[in-house]
């Protein structure tokens, strides 16, 4: 005996389970790094979402670090505003507008995120670790579409990266349980 639909519902539209396994999926990915920094897009806490309006001053070749620091902490508002730093210090550390981007995802300010990332990509070129965290922080916003996107485009660029390949099969799982429901 087949699965009672409700009214209007259409084969092959994810119902709530489907959606909520997204939800979950999501939250167990990651993103990749560029020159051995791992910054993903996604929150697991709701700490550290505010963005503050000033920061503990550091001098100008600490301050990168600092947000790292932050970011790996868990601390997003606080990382974005040092990696704001850090961009000023330094405009053409690819790393820290990535960072940038990041933190932003994390705080969910994707405006400001896609300012970062279109200068990250500026500096970093067509790379695959630039392509993948940009389908994260699409699928953080649920625009599978382009997240999955994005993550081909890193794919073909990078067919070896580990978290490019992790992030398809995500994608291709959360598939498969969307025509299961």
């Amino acid at each position: 005996m087949g699965r009672i639909r409700p009214r209007g519902a259409m084969r092959g539209l994810p119902g709530p389970r489907t959606l909520a396994g997204l939800a979950l999926a999501f939250a167990l990915a990651g993103c990749t790094n560029v020159d051995n920094a791992y910054f993903s897009s996604f929150a697991n806490k709701t700490t550290g979402l505010d963005l503050p309006a000033t920061v503990d001053f550091y001098p100008d070749h600490e301050v990168h670090q600092v947000a790292k620091n932050h970011f790996g902490e868990g601390q997003y508002g606080l990382a974005a505003r040092y990696f704001e730093r850090a961009v000023e210090v330094n405009p053409a550390n690819a790393e820290a507008w990535l960072g940038l981007a990041a933190s932003y995802d994390r705080i969910r300010r994707f405006d400001l995120a896609d300012r970062a990332y279109i200068k990250a990509g500026e500096l970093v070129g067509h790379r695959a670790e630039y392509h993948n965290n940009v389908g994260y922080s699409y699928l953080l916003r649920g625009d599978v579409v382009r997240a999955r996107e994005a993550f081909f485009e890193a794919y073909r660029i990078d067919p070896n990266n580990l978290s490019v390949r992790n992030n398809i099969a995500l994608l291709r799982d959360t598939a498969r349980r969307a025509n299961r429901d």
